[in-house]
């Protein structure tokens, strides 16, 4: 441990692989890291604590990424034709089948660890909740796979929030480590590592979220959720794809409790206020918008809110989920409770406050408000190289889940164009892209250059708001209004006000338009102007600052790519009301980008979409 300038402790680490996140895809990281990397120091750096870390910190009721292969239920070709189909003719079919040929041994592994996966006594099979899902008791799903990710790693940094990358002082375009404040202690981290595998998360909460006030942080998306997985590689010049993938999720209006064992296990129906089904009688109406996309099967998962939200915009919401009509057996009942219970008890407080017994009435159903993410049902992320024998040469530079940075690698919601990994998948990613990078570390075994000026500069960068603090805190004595600082929560506050009204959100209903796009970019600009006198009283407060810088470049790259592609093409997600239409003949192709740090401005431009089946 040494001194710095201003008296903070700074630690340095040096390893060979640096993991930035600890949820399910840096976990299965460190993992992979370990198997074929003996010999090598791993590190794995994460904001909270591994075992109740990520999206699934709370728990899950289903793996929602599993073939079957061993029973002949599903190939991964067929997994990759829903994946395309679900994301509207568009994918990375390379790293979509990639996943799917490899997430089996993963599901067989968890179960080996001790995960309790439902099975037919009758067949040895898993319980399918859909084609894709297998049930599971997951309350404790995170904590058995945190314990073999502390086995595999060679150390294990907690309340570490990572806030930038570090270049190769000798060339850019190689990345050497990452740097990060402990919101514990307030000690300043250096990791210098000769690969980084960016496993962290997309991004809640760019967007005004349906809940305000008191239950603002009620998302379904986890809250913490701040983009970090986007921002770290676009300051780094990283190139990006389909950040206009956004996901808006059908859910428990309120509790954000999920829908998917109600409909696919329980195979409870949905209707509008007056009873009504909506989705046969809306497909004139829906072909004419999208073409043959309407009649796909399963339908996509876009054009079901689509049609969700058109009834609720006609007035004949609000939409009912019939839940009193399939809880008629105690077994049944257990299933519909234990939903919650594994991941989402707060939707069984919801229904408790507000009065509603499911299995004697119907819960209302509602759209949320948008998320960006890679490892749902959209595709956000970095464009990165796909598997040697099977990606098109278009898609493949090197190391798979290599980014176009050298040295950098992604797993989970990092990297985009493979949708549908869910946790399973993201685990299985994060193994893919530690194989890769073990490989690429015994290629170039020499560790790249990080100098003493550019650690003081990220230092007096990172802690920028915490001085600002110290030295304008005099001019007020109470309150939070501040004439030359801004606080991180206000801030967010304008973020979500800004992406809400123009780029699309609730208050919108999910629609913009060119003019609006530009306004938005306008004001977002305005903001980062202004986020230079971003000040932080403490250390959870500076967590905050980072927290809303990282949400903020991911906000510039939403809209950047949805005003460069000039269609709707995942209605239900988001529209383009002056391009309101599908149009496969301009724009059946990736929309990407490239943040130039020299220079400050940024690159959109596409990419050929070329399937694999």
């Amino acid at each position: 441990m040494t001194e710095s300038p201003t008296s903070r402790a700074v630690q340095t680490v040096d390893c060979d692989i640096l993991i930035v996140g600890g949820g399910f895809a840096g976990c299965g990281a460190a993992f992979e890291a370990r198997y074929w990397g003996r010999d090598l120091k791993i590190v794995v750096a994460d904001k909270a604590a591994i075992e109740r870390s990520g999206a699934v910190a709370q728990g899950l009721s289903a793996i929602n990424c599993y073939m079957g292969m061993r029973w002949n239920e599903n190939q991964p070709e067929d997994f990759v034709r829903y994946v395309r189909n679900d994301l509207m003719g568009l994918s990375r079919e390379d790293l979509v089948y990639d996943v799917a040929r490899h997430v089996d041994s993963t599901v067989h592994m968890f179960e080996e660890w001790g995960l309790p996966i439902f099975t037919d006594p009758a067949t040895g099979r898993y319980v399918r909740e859909g084609r894709w899902q297998v049930m599971i008791h997951g309350e404790s799903y995170k904590p058995i796979i945190a314990e073999a990710t502390r086995k595999a790693a060679s150390e294990v940094y907690e309340r570490i929030m990572v806030t930038h990358l570090i270049p190769d002082a000798a060339d850019p375009n190689r990345v050497a480590g990452a740097v990060g404040v402990n919101v514990r202690d307030g000690s300043f981290y250096v990791f210098r590592a000769k690969a980084v595998i960016v496993a962290a998360a997309g991004a809640s909460h760019i967007y005004r979220p349906r809940s305000a006030g008191e239950g603002s942080g009620r998302t379904w998306y986890p809250p913490w959720a701040s983009g970090s997985a986007y921002a770290l590689l676009i300051q780094m010049g990283a190139e990006m794809t389909q950040m206009e993938n956004r996901l808006v999720v059908t859910r428990f209006k309120d509790g954000y409790g999920p829908v998917g064992a109600w409909f696919l296990l329980l195979k409870a129906i949905a209707t509008n206020a007056a009873g009504e089904g909506y989705e046969v009688s809306r497909l004139p109406e829906l072909r004419e918008r999208v073409g043959a996309y309407a009649d796909a099967k399963p339908m996509p998962t876009c054009l079901r809110n689509h049609l969700m939200l058109q009834e609720i915009l006609a007035g004949r919401g609000p939409i009912l989920l019939h839940t009193e009509r399939v809880l008629d057996t105690p077994e049944k009942e257990a299933i519909g409770w234990e939903d919650f219970l594994n991941m989402t008890i707060g939707q069984a407080v919801t229904w408790a406050s507000q009065g509603i017994e499911p299995k004697s009435e119907p819960s209302e159903l509602i759209l949320s408000e948008p998320y960006v993410m890679g490892s749902h049902a959209v595709c956000a992320g970095a464009w990165t190289s796909g598997p040697g024998d099977i990606a098109p040469s278009e898609y493949q530079w090197g190391y798979n889940r290599m980014t176009t940075i050298q040295g950098l690698f992604g797993a989970g919601d990092t990297v985009g164009g493979s949708a549908h990994k869910f946790s399973s998948g993201s685990y299985s990613e994060g193994r893919l892209a530690a194989k890769a990078a073990v490989a690429f570390v015994r290629d170039h075994p020499d560790a790249p250059k990080v100098t003493d000026d550019q650690v003081r500069g990220l230092e007096a960068t990172v802690f920028g708001p915490l001085d600002r603090y110290d030295t304008q805190r005099g001019l007020v004595t109470a309150g939070t209004v501040h004439p030359e600082v801004l606080r991180p929560d206000h801030a967010l506050n304008r973020l979500e006000k800004i992406m809400d009204e123009y780029g699309g959100g609730v208050s919108a209903n999910y629609t913009t338009n060119r003019a609006f796009l530009e306004r938005g970019l306008h004001h977002l600009e305005l903001l980062k102007t202004d986020m230079k006198k971003l000040a932080a009283q403490d250390l959870h407060q500076l967590q905050r600052a980072w927290e809303l810088h990282h949400r903020v470049w991911t906000a510039e790259a939403v809209l950047r790519h949805t005003l460069f592609r000039e269609e709707t093409r995942w209605p239900g997600y988001y529209y383009r009301a002056d391009f309101p239409h599908v149009d496969d003949e301009r724009w059946k192709c990736f929309v990407n980008s490239v943040y130039e740090p020299a220079t400050g401005r940024w690159r959109v431009f596409t990419r050929p979409y070329r399937p694999l089946f």
